[in-house]
């Protein structure tokens, strides 16, 4: 089994900060309005309350392969959230629960369904289970709208997007984004100025539109985003642009009065001052353009270009400040917003008598249904789930060797705010040939998804290139939180969620993967042993000389059908009919 190279988060951090701008490319549907003010477009990022709270599509796009599709509005949010609905057959046995399946960090609802012969969703619902997928926000075919009727054809744009991809990624077509994505991926090409216009040789620029901006991104990080940062990450990213800005000046006569302009802007940003602020920025916002088109006449040599690179500096700074709002939630949104919102939508669609689900989870999938036990167990409610199934999946990390350790670096509030985003997917896909083709550099990855021959190798390719999705920083900074002393925690860092555990009268199934570099099973156990004994059973997936399983082969592994499914299908029925 070959192992990651000792270098592997340095190449991941260069990829991220390579590839954190291409999420521009992707999952913008009805999401960001082009407007000259950054602060118009947050505005329309922000929560508000709707009436209507779900509805069906007449029709289904085509990369949803349920039999219907749903979405549900998250209150007080944009947010419609995707269910794939699988009805199952009129031969099927009577069941008394519908199953809720949640996938893992970053995917979508392809990874239970990716062909017919390869479908835990369709085989689920063939055991007679009215079974659902959730897409939780960011995910698939969830959409960020205002209004429920545009919601079809956000799906449908979204379902193209996804699957053009895919087939650009597989060298099956060109994706009509693939230029832009070599350019903006180049961190040599240069970033488009469009303040900027060019006559014969000579370059001018449209002064008071700078300006503009200039005073709208200050303006933008003094109010803290409109409550997107805290006051100590709006300081640190205001240092961060002076220093960008400052490097266009570094060595030269100017330097000196570009930190006096520096020092007294980022004095205006760190005061809480309200009064006259807007006029003060502007001025010192004018000041800072008129010293580059100093630069650019007078100073000795001229800076070539001076003007258009300050342009391009601001336009990606606001792109990473986009970035921020855009992708602005953690693990705690899922778990406290999305995950019951789907819960109530299915109770009310399923009408089971006892008003309970049956709910299975994936990786964070079934960390999402541990931290929901844990709430109800510390609050004492009555859990709306009958029973739960969980697929390589731990609240607490600490005593095992996952692979994901070596990401812990990158999920620091700093990184955060320079990389507000994981592109899982397009990474992905942009590995895949290096790791399915000679010479195999990247060979390493395919252990990190399924073990040897445990995946037919088409299934494996839908899996990378159609599965996976973008990251906020922010989710992955409290998920890391479960490699640390005590576990997986709340954004507050106050709530222990394995301490509440013991105290569920849920009955579990957790299954692990004897292969599985990212849950390992010594990670699943040790969530195990926090569960009464007599409402937990634990089954180790592998054989010492095969086959064995890594992460997705529990769900897409060609021996789940024979081996798992009838596990699962096995606890579930002797809880539906008790």
């Amino acid at each position: 089994m070959s192992t990651m190279p000792p270098q592997f988060p340095l190449e991941i951090r260069s990829a991220l900060r390579r590839a954190s701008s291409t999420v521009y490319l992707h999952r913008s549907i009805s999401t960001v309005t082009t407007t000259p003010s950054f602060r118009h477009r947050t505005t329309l990022l922000r929560p508000r309350a709707f009436s209507s709270s779900s509805v069906k599509l007449p029709t289904k796009p085509s990369l949803c392969t349920a039999d219907e599709l749903h979405y549900v509005s998250v209150p007080n949010t944009d947010w419609r959230l995707a269910l794939w609905r699988y009805l199952p057959p009129p031969q099927a046995p009577t069941r008394n629960h519908p199953l809720l399946l949640l996938s893992g960090v970053g995917t979508n609802a392809i990874g239970y369904d990716l062909s017919p012969g390869c479908s835990f969703a369709r085989h689920m619902s063939g055991q007679g289970f009215e079974t659902w997928i959730l897409e939780v926000r960011g995910a698939g075919l969830s959409t960020r709208v205002s209004d429920l009727k545009d919601v079809e054809e956000s799906a449908h744009e979204l379902s193209n997007q996804i699957e053009s991809t895919a087939r650009a990624a597989a060298g099956k077509e060109t994706c009509s984004d693939e230029k832009q994505t070599t350019d903006i991926m180049d961190s040599s090409a240069p970033a488009p100025a469009s303040d900027v216009s060019v006559v014969g040789e000579a370059s001018a620029w449209d002064e008071s539109q700078l300006v503009a901006r200039l005073t709208s991104t200050f303006m933008s990080l003094s109010e803290r985003l409109s409550g997107f940062l805290s006051e100590g990450q709006s300081v640190f990213m205001s240092a961060k642009l002076f220093d960008k800005i400052a490097m266009l000046v570094d060595d030269t006569q100017l330097y000196e009065r570009f930190n006096d302009i520096r020092s007294k802007l980022l004095s205006l940003i760190e005061s809480k001052q309200n009064s006259g602020l807007v006029n003060q920025v502007r001025d010192l916002a004018q000041r800072l353009v008129n010293l580059f088109d100093d630069g650019q006449r007078s100073v000795s040599p001229p800076l070539i270009d001076l003007q258009e690179r300050l342009t391009a500096t601001i336009e990606d700074f606001q792109k990473q400040l986009d970035l921020i709002v855009k992708y602005d939630w953690d693990f705690d949104h899922y778990l406290e917003e999305d995950v019951p919102a789907a819960i109530e939508y299915v109770r009310a669609q399923s009408k089971p008598k006892d008003g309970k689900l049956f709910a299975i989870g994936h990786s964070m999938g079934g960390i999402l249904l541990y931290a929901m036990l844990s709430r109800c167990a510390f609050e004492g409610r009555e859990p709306s789930v009958a029973a739960v199934a969980t697929l390589a999946s731990s609240v607490d990390y600490t005593t095992s060797n996952s692979a994901l350790k070596l990401l812990i670096p990158l999920a620091n509030p700093a990184e955060a705010l320079s990389v507000p985003v994981v592109p899982l997917g397009a990474l992905l896909a942009a590995a895949f040939p290096l790791s399915t083709r000679p010479p195999y550099v990247l060979s390493w990855l395919n252990d990190l998804i399924s073990s040897t021959d445990m995946m037919h190798p088409e299934m494996l390719e839908k899996l990378v290139l159609n599965n996976f999705c973008t990251i906020p920083a922010k989710l992955l900074i409290q998920l890391t939180t479960a490699f640390r002393e005590g576990g997986l925690r709340d954004r507050s860092g106050k709530f222990y969620y394995k301490d509440h555990l013991p105290r569920t009268s849920v009955p579990v199934l957790a299954l692990a993967g004897d292969r599985d570099l990212i849950c390992p099973p010594a990670a699943v156990e040790d969530t195990v042993k926090l569960f009464p004994e007599n409402l937990v059973t634990y089954k180790l997936l592998g054989e010492p000389d095969g086959p064995h399983y890594a992460h997705y082969d529990l769900v897409g592994g060609r021996l789940a059908v024979e081996q798992v499914y009838p596990c699962i299908t096995e606890f579930l029925s002797h809880h539906d009919s008790a």
